[in-house]
Formats: C-alpha cells, sequence, structure tokens
C-alpha cells in the first residue's frame, strides 16, 4: 500500500500547476485564492490517501479541480458572482455600479479592524460619522454641507420628514415616479405625513403652477428627475433656477431629486445631458439627493447636499439614525468621491470607464473572445455545428439612468445546431461565475462592454461547456 501511494504522489499535479490552469484562475476568480487553494489541497490529499495504483496526471488534475469546484460552490453562501454580459452598464439587478480597486481596497482596510468611525482621536472622544464623508460631498458638488444615508429613497424620506413633515409639498404631476419594486414619490411622502400637492400636468408644467401652489400654503417644492422614464413631444417643465426663485421669493424650501448622481461629463461620451448635483446646487437648489451607485459609480447610498442650516436639520431627524450608512460604505463612497478631483482618477471608476470605452476597443475584445472560444470548441466550432462571429451592439446604461440613451458596443453572438438558446442560457446561469448574457437571432449575445478583460477567458470557457455537447467535450 504504502509504495502505491508513492506512486500515486509522484504524478499528482502540484497545487502550483492547478491554479495557474484556465479552470484554476477562474475558481481564484471566483472563490478567491485563499479558499480554492485550500480545496485543491484537500482533493488532492483524497487522491493520494486513496492509493489506487499510478493515476493519470491529467485525470487527476481534473477531479482535483473539478472536486473542488464542488466543495467551493456548495460552502460560499449569499451571493453569486456573475459576468455580466448584457451591455447594461448599471444593472440593477446585478448590483448596479462596480467599485474600482481603490473603493475596494478602502472598504476592505475598514472592514478588516478597528477605526475611527464615531472616534475623535484629536479630542480623544465620540466623534461623527458624517465627518468623513460629508465634506467631501459637499466639496465635490458646491454645496455647503453633505450627509450620506443609506439610499436615495431614504434620502428623499428624511429631507420630506425634516423640512415638510404635515406640509403641503408641490409636485409636478409629471414627476410623480414609480423608482422601482413598487416604491412611489406619492408613498414615500406619505411615510412622512407631508401632504402631496399636485401641480401642472403630466407633460406640461408651468411657472403659474409653482407660484399657484406656494401662495396656497406648500412649505416646499419638491422637483424629481424622472431618471428611469422620457416625455417627448408636447412638454414643458420649470427649470432648476426658476423654482429656486420661487422658493426664496415665498421663503419655502426647494428639493431637487436628482437621482443618478451624474458627477462625469458624459455628454463626452456621446450620451445625452444628465441633471449634475453640483450644477443643480449652481442654480440654487436648496438641497439635493441623489444615488452613490449609479452614474457616481460608488457603493448603494444617498446622498443629501445643499444649504447648511437645512442638511443640519435633516441629520437631526429622529429617522437619521435609522438611514445611516456603516464603515465600509463610507470607506468606498470616500475612495470614489476622491477619484474625482483628477480626471484622469474619475476615468479608473469601472462605470466612468466602460461609459467612455470606444467603440474599437470593444469590438478588439470581441474578436479575442471569438479566437478564445475557437480554441475550446476546436474541430467542432469548424464543423459548423458551432456558430461563433464578432457582432455590432447597442448598449444601455441601465440603472434608472438616461433612458432610452444607447452606446455603440460590440459583443460576440454564439449559437447551435445542437443546442437551443433556452438551454445555453439556462447552462451559463448554473455556471460559476454565472453568465447572463442575451437570448438573440436563435443564440445568445454576449455584450463585452460590461465585461472586463480579466473574464474573457472565464467567460470563454463557460460558453464552450453551455454549447458543447458532452460527447464533443
Amino acid at each position: 500500500m504504502a509504495s502505491s501511494k508513492k506512486d500515486a504522489s509522484s504524478v499528482l499535479p502540484s497545487i502550483d500547476s492547478l491554479i495557474g490552469s484556465d479552470e484554476g484562475r477562474r475558481l481564484c476568480l471566483t472563490y478567491g485564492r485563499a479558499a480554492t487553494v485550500k480545496q485543491l489541497r484537500t482533493a488532492i490529499a483524497s487522491l493520494r490517501d486513496a492509493g489506487a495504483g499510478k493515476p493519470d496526471r491529467q485525470a487527476a488534475a481534473s477531479y482535483a479541480l473539478a472536486a473542488a469546484e464542488e466543495r467551493l460552490g456548495s460552502s460560499v453562501p449569499g451571493l453569486v458572482r456573475v459576468i455580466n454580459a448584457t451591455g447594461v452598464v448599471l444593472h440593477t439587478n446585478l448590483g448596479r455600479a462596480p467599485l474600482s480597486s481603490i473603493a475596494i481596497r478602502a472598504a476592505v482596510e475598514a472592514a478588516e479592524g478597528y477605526n475611527d468611525l464615531e472616534y475623535d482621536l484629536v479630542q480623544g472622544r465620540r466623534g461623527s460619522r458624517q465627518a468623513h464623508i460629508g465634506g467631501l460631498a459637499a466639496s465635490i458638488t458646491g454645496a455647503e454641507s453633505a450627509i450620506v444615508v443609506n439610499n436615495n429613497a431614504a434620502a428623499v424620506l428624511l429631507c420630506l420628514d425634516a423640512l415638510a413633515k404635515g406640509g403641503k409639498v408641490a409636485v409636478s404631476r409629471g414627476e410623480l415616479v414609480e423608482i422601482g419594486g413598487s416604491f412611489r414619490v406619492p408613498d414615500i411622502m406619505s411615510v412622512t405625513g407631508a401632504v402631496l400637492m399636485e401641480v401642472g400636468t403630466t407633460n406640461r408644467t408651468r411657472v403659474s403652477d409653482y407660484e399657484k401652489a406656494a401662495s396656497e400654503g406648500a412649505v416646499a417644492i419638491l422637483k424629481v428627475h424622472p431618471s428611469n422614464f422620457k416625455i417627448t413631444g408636447f412638454t414643458s417643465e420649470v427649470g432648476v433656477r426658476e423654482l429656486s426663485e420661487i422658493a426664496r421669493k415665498h421663503r419655502i424650501p426647494f428639493i431637487f431629486d436628482v437621482g443618478s448622481g451624474c458627477l462625469a461629463n458624459v455628454q463626452a461620451f456621446g450620451l445625452p445631458p444628465e441633471p449634475s448635483p453640483k450644477a443643480a446646487i449652481e442654480q440654487g437648489a436648496d438641497v439635493v439627493t441623489f444615488s452613490g451607485d449609479k452614474l457616481l459609480g460608488g457603493p448603494q447610498c444617498g446622498i443629501i447636499a445643499g444649504k447648511a442650516d437645512l442638511v443640519s436639520k435633516i441629520s437631526r431627524s429622529p429617522l437619521a439614525r435609522a438611514f445611516r450608512v456603516d464603515k465600509m460604505r463610507i470607506a468606498a463612497l470616500a475612495a470614489t468621491l476622491a477619484q474625482y478631483e483628477s480626471e484622469d482618477s474619475a476615468c479608473d471608476i469601472p462605470t466612468v470607464a466602460m461609459l467612455r470605452e470606444p467603440f474599437e476597443e470593444i469590438m478588439s475584445r470581441a474578436v479575442m473572445l471569438c479566437s478564445m472560444i475557437k480554441e475550446r470548441t476546436g474541430s467542432t466550432s469548424a464543423a459548423g455545428r458551432i456558430s461563433f462571429r464578432p457582432v455590432e451592439t447597442l448598449d444601455e446604461v441601465g440603472g434608472g439612468s438616461l433612458p432610452g440613451a444607447e452606446l455603440k458596443g460590440a459583443g460576440v453572438h454564439v449559437s447551435s445546431s445542437d443546442v437551443k438558446a433556452s438551454e445555453a442560457s439556462g447552462a451559463l446561469r448554473e455556471a460559476r461565475p454565472a453568465v447572463v448574457a442575451l437570448e438573440r437571432a436563435g443564440g445568445m449575445l454576449f455584450s463585452l462592454r460590461t465585461v472586463r478583460d480579466a473574464e474573457l477567458a472565464v467567460l470563454a470557457d463557460a460558453i464552450a461547456r453551455a454549447f458543447m455537447k458532452d460527447t464533443d467535450r
């Protein structure tokens, strides 16, 4: 038996060789290197202990990788990593904005140990968590003050609770939006005790409508940017500067829910203009609210920026504690906002990078992916049973931002005479990491604007497995 085990050990693959293989790199990308190495060692140990003669090195490697993946997949609870091949940059169902490497490092560092979250190191006493982020958020937006809560719906709710509780709030009928998941502006307003005062019509609202509402007792004006739909044709709306003048005239606060939190110049990427928090502040809005995980490209949160006295009043709302953010989000958001202080650094934020990536670069990746698929499918592709080609795509921003706007992109269309698109789609979703793509023209369309370079080899593996019958492998 001892001799048998020695023979087996002499041909077992090394951990380094397994980690360095395409499959090993995929497991590391999905589950982390440490966890992958641990499970590979367990699998190799089981082969060594079995001592069943002298195994084939390649067969042993295949077994170890498969066994490690099975254990890793069954042992990790919670979220499953997904390769987003839909071309939708801010895919709400897939977690919206991926964080930059700088933001990730900041969040990990905050999570790994203790920090001064609510401790004043200078005074040696309790401090405020908002002190770490409020000043930076105010500086970036040009506001006097700012605070951060856990999402933009909470931000709007807090503003209404603190500034308009029990009073009438003037809102255009064309801005009574539903933000997803059946959460509607009127519902959020009713929770705070504020009374909705509808002005104008769905497609046209005038200055006189707001003037009338203010004269009839409105205690605040709320403007909501309709970021997840677009009304065209016979329309009109009142601008931020005009609304700020009406609010100032009647001595009531003007709250503007900007929505997506756009801090980059998206027009430079060929996209239509999007309201920015900074521009809203410059044009006279008293308070603006916006999301952190949409066009801003940071973690999920809601930012409230505006006049110092109003932001201070909002921060004292009893609801503020219920909506506060944790140390990891504060760290990630601070790192993300700091990147906007430099244009070059802002371009490293994944959301910004994906939106500005030229068509030619994405098409180059599509050609590369086709080569990778060909390597993995071999003669099967040559026989015409699997067909794949680079194609042009029309990508979307997503996440309730810039509705209707499209970006020229590129991807790969894959089809098979043996495997239906629905079958391949299911197999791709069962892969680890899972792959979400689009069923198109009898096959699957993999849009590559939202696929990182490091994911291409893993994606090619998943495509080959999904479109090849067991007999082809």
